[in-house]
């Protein structure tokens, strides 16, 4: 497995991160096994995968709980990364989505995110984090004072509370702003080969401030591992319904391209997922792939793609194909 560092920081990495949220369970992802949960987390890390991604809304504070009991005893062997600014306990903050009951809402204010990380190290059963992220920014018109979160979570770090600090899902302006008054460790965007939007400036921001890319559906949920055949159904509420690569017309055309890959498949010895997972961390500026599993062997598997190493002329053929299928950057 290959390591990289988070950040300007000295925690070394592996470039294949393991991501929790169907471990959470729920509508999104149906139901969910804790000990098989927790037997993938193990055979990540005996695979060599130490970065462990997870939040507290997935599956309302299950996921955090489970990850926190897969680690114990192992917890010196793991970068741990969680979040904050999803808010279900009350009325604070514009409303992002219902779900179960719950009203989520965004809001990053030091009131609440001070509540959360004491929360998430109950659930975690550690005494530190070692990447705490922004989940969401709020919209306008509220709009949380960046500069007010940056203040908090710096201080958390002051606390020893929080090792390295990250943002997920936002634009440079608003990583601009955290930078205004703190060092911004890491970003976690959504990337993979059909959605490729933050090579527009992001990547370029990143690289520039040494600042590393945890980027998460890699695989954009299962579509790139070329198992997700025409006849596949999802039912309602599945969140790949919300995808316009799915639908039918442009699955297709996908399933055709990776059909294309064979030869790069039987040269490399690796399945299509473990190529794309390759080709994703192989990419300028993308520090980290975030691949979800909640079974020992989908752990093991995407492993492997940490330790490929995909030649050039190869990685052009491939990022070739992906442009010539339309994917929009």
């Amino acid at each position: 497995m290959r390591m990289r560092k988070i950040g300007n920081t000295d925690m070394e990495a592996s470039v294949v991160a393991l991501g929790t949220w169907a471990i959470g369970g729920g509508p999104w992802w149906g139901e969910s096994d804790d000990q098989q949960s927790i037997a993938a987390i193990h055979a990540a890390l005996d695979a060599g995968v130490n970065l462990i991604d997870t939040a507290p809304v997935y599956g309302w504070g299950r996921s955090e709980k489970v990850v926190g009991k897969a680690i114990k005893g192992r917890r010196d062997k793991v970068i741990l990364a969680t979040k904050c600014g999803l808010w279900w306990h009350d009325e604070r903050g514009p409303l992002f989505f219902e779900l179960e009951g719950y009203a989520v809402k965004r809001y990053l204010r030091p009131d609440t995110i001070k509540k959360e990380v004491e929360d998430s190290l109950q659930r975690l059963g550690t005494d530190y984090i070692d990447l705490y992220q922004t989940h969401w920014q709020s919209p306008e018109p509220e709009n949380d004072p960046i500069a007010e979160t940056m203040e908090c979570l710096l201080q958390l770090k002051r606390q020893g509370k929080i090792r390295a600090i990250g943002a997920s899902n936002v634009d440079v302006s608003q990583m601009k702003q955290y930078q205004a008054i703190g060092t911004l460790d890491a970003i976690q965007p959504r990337y993979s080969m059909l959605d490729r939007a933050i090579e527009k400036e992001m990547i370029r921001h990143c690289i520039e401030h040494q600042i590393s890319t945890l980027v998460y559906s890699p695989l954009e949920q299962g579509l790139l591992t070329g198992t997700i055949g025409m006849d596949r159904t999802f039912s309602r509420g599945e969140y790949r319904n919300n995808i316009p690569w799915f639908q039918p017309l442009n699955r297709r055309k996908v399933l055709d391209m990776l059909a294309g890959w064979q030869t790069l498949t039987e040269k490399y010895h690796c399945s299509l997922a473990q190529l794309v997972i390759a080709w994703t961390i192989a990419q300028p500026g993308i520090t980290f792939a975030l691949c979800g599993a909640r079974k020992p062997e989908h752990s093991r598997h995407n492993a492997v793609g940490g330790t490929l190493i995909i030649e050039a002329d190869d990685l052009r053929k491939m990022r070739g194909d992906v442009e010539a299928l339309g994917a929009p950057l």
